[in-house]
């Protein structure tokens, strides 16, 4: 089979990209059968870079593969997953935006108040077309993730990048009417606000507060 796609990315990111999309947009639902032939065909590549794809996935948590089955997506998750990733976030992430705020630098303000702007953008539309909700976890995601490379711990950084796969689950699950976007944008803003000032106490309780509201929105708390 011909591999039309660009070659300035291997086909396997690409398809990694494409599968993400359409969990994220809600094309592919929670617990859906990913079945390597239909995919094959219907995206037109071969089966080896779609494996690598899903191997990926799977590493993120948004895949599971299951012997003799094959691969997935990762169900929803349950009450307890969601208080469990709660309190993994909070021992990781307020610690992340401290250190971000004592080690800012103009390049870093400026692409943090970019993924700011594009989810405040975002944020109207979240709940109500999925061009809007691909922005929201987008640009939600990129937020998250400057601040955690910003920290200058390689270490902490790579912690986050492990667990960022169940916070897309966290987001994938939160859906169209459910992202609380309107409420997470006013949040990011001021986390926003604290590092820009170098308040780190300020970006610490920020985050944390956010992390409890995004949490509880998605609970219904």
């Amino acid at each position: 089979m011909t591999e039309r796609k660009s070659a300035r990315q291997p086909i396997a990111d690409q398809m990694y990209g494409v599968l993400l999309h359409q969990f994220m947009s809600g094309e592919r639902g929670a617990g859906e059968s990913l079945n390597i032939g239909a995919l094959s065909r219907e995206l037109d590549v071969s089966q080896t870079p779609l494996r690598e794809a899903l191997a990926r996935l799977e590493y993120t948590g948004l895949v599971q593969r299951e012997a003799l089955r094959g691969y997935r997506v990762a169900p929803v998750m349950t009450r307890a997953e969601v208080e469990q990733l709660k309190e993994a976030r909070l021992v990781l992430e307020p610690r992340l935006a401290r250190d971000a705020a004592l080690r800012v630098t103009p390049g870093f303000l400026s692409a943090l108040r970019e993924s700011m702007t594009e989810f405040e953008r975002s944020a109207d539309a979240a709940d109500m077309e999925t061009e809007g909700f691909d922005m929201y976890w987008r640009s939600d995601n990129t937020f998250h993730t400057l601040i955690a490379e910003q920290s200058g711990n390689q270490f902490l950084a790579l912690a986050y990048a492990a667990l960022s796969g169940q916070i897309q689950r966290f987001r994938l699950f939160s859906k169209f009417g459910r992202t609380g976007a309107r409420h997470a944008a006013p949040e990011h803003r001021r986390i926003f606000d604290a590092i820009e000032a170098g308040d780190a106490d300020a970006a610490a309780e920020a985050m944390r507060l956010h992390v409890l509201g995004a949490t509880g929105r998605l609970l219904g708390n």
